[in-house]
């Protein structure tokens, strides 16, 4: 087996963390900031890598950066490794509400594809880079631009969604996606992007433009909220400049104004 084997257990319900359990020398490889809590005697180090590829030279690890950099995230990940005795714990927290998605790698051919912020955590000798989609108009449309990320490996992986998550399991069938709620895919999809019905629907359908088509066979995940989708929500319920806030009817957003003066 390529990565180590960590057990785990996921707390929580709609803000979740996950707990992983280290043996004596084992290392778990997350997001820079993501770590909760941990026991005594694990330690952490901060690298510029997965670490999949130890004999790895400088040079390859600035190109592993840069494409990272590429995708908007963090050019460090950070490895925990347990040094003291018996079994240690190290807590994962996702980053807004939603799900934390346990992924077997060794069950599902050993890869996966997720949109470029999904990944949270993963044992040690799991590769995770870019992968760069060659369809112009699912690079141009999908949401996710032409990058998404590629995990590959034979152990576990944590992914992290907004809102409830769902895993569907295509048999040669399409399924039409929006292209924000699309959080990741097995080998044996492919993944493309339609123009969302005649012009009237894209315009005035409230669905947006574009759809996120998967056709194949293997697992998909689907998020329920994307996290663009509830930055947006909140900006536009923010209080305006001047203070005056913006209530969830005119009525009650007017009275809520006057009680407070305004």
């Amino acid at each position: 087996m390529k990565c180590h084997a960590v057990e785990y257990q996921i707390h929580g319900d709609d803000m979740q963390m996950v707990e992983v359990e280290l043996d004596r020398g084992e290392t778990i490889v997350a997001e820079a900031g993501a770590m909760n809590y941990m026991e005594e005697g694990i330690e952490f180090v901060t690298k510029m890598g997965d670490g999949s590829q130890p004999d790895k030279g400088l040079f390859g690890k600035l190109m592993d950066a840069g494409k990272r950099a590429m995708t908007g995230e963090s050019i460090f990940l950070t490895h925990f490794t347990h040094h003291g005795h018996g079994k240690g714990r190290v807590t994962f927290a996702a980053p807004y509400p939603g799900k934390i998605v346990p992924i077997d790698m060794s069950a599902i051919g050993g890869e996966v594809i997720c949109q470029k912020d999904a990944f949270l955590c993963a044992a040690l000798g799991t590769e995770v880079s870019i992968a760069f989609n060659k369809r112009l108009g699912a690079g141009l449309f999908g949401g996710e631009g032409f990058i998404l990320q590629r995990l590959r490996g034979d152990g576990m992986a944590f992914l992290h969604a907004g809102g409830t998550v769902i895993e569907r399991e295509l048999s040669g069938e399409m399924l039409r996606v929006d292209t924000g709620c699309l959080v990741g895919f097995a080998p044996g999809i492919s993944y493309d992007i339609q123009r969302a019905g005649n012009l009237k629907s894209m315009f005035f359908g409230g669905e947006g433009l574009f759809l996120a088509t998967l056709r194949g066979r293997g697992k998909v995940w689907l998020q329920s909220l994307p996290f663009s989708r509830l930055a947006n929500r909140i900006i536009a319920h923010a209080p305006k400049a001047g203070g005056r806030r913006k209530g969830e009817g005119s009525i009650l957003g007017s009275l809520g104004n006057l009680i407070d003066g305004d």
